[in-house]
């Protein structure tokens, strides 16, 4: 490999706005981030699904999907 091209590898340290601390290498170093996999609503299990506009009915009603379980 050639020497001195190569960016300078190094710890870093990326706090989130909870209070979540991730160590790790970075060649950007030590930053903050606004949310992460410890506070995210997908990660946590907080998510809400919503039907806006009824998007759901209008796609069953098109494509002639019913909701009740197969007999």
């Amino acid at each position: 490999m050639k020497k001195a091209i190569h960016p300078n590898y190094q710890p870093a340290t990326i706090e989130c706005a909870c209070g979540n601390i991730v160590q790790t290498y970075s060649v950007r170093g030590s930053y903050k981030v606004e949310i992460c996999a410890a506070c995210h609503p997908f990660y946590t299990g907080k998510q809400k699904l919503m039907d806006s506009a009824g998007r759901i009915e209008r796609f069953n009603k098109k494509y002639g999907r019913s909701q009740t379980p197969a007999e």
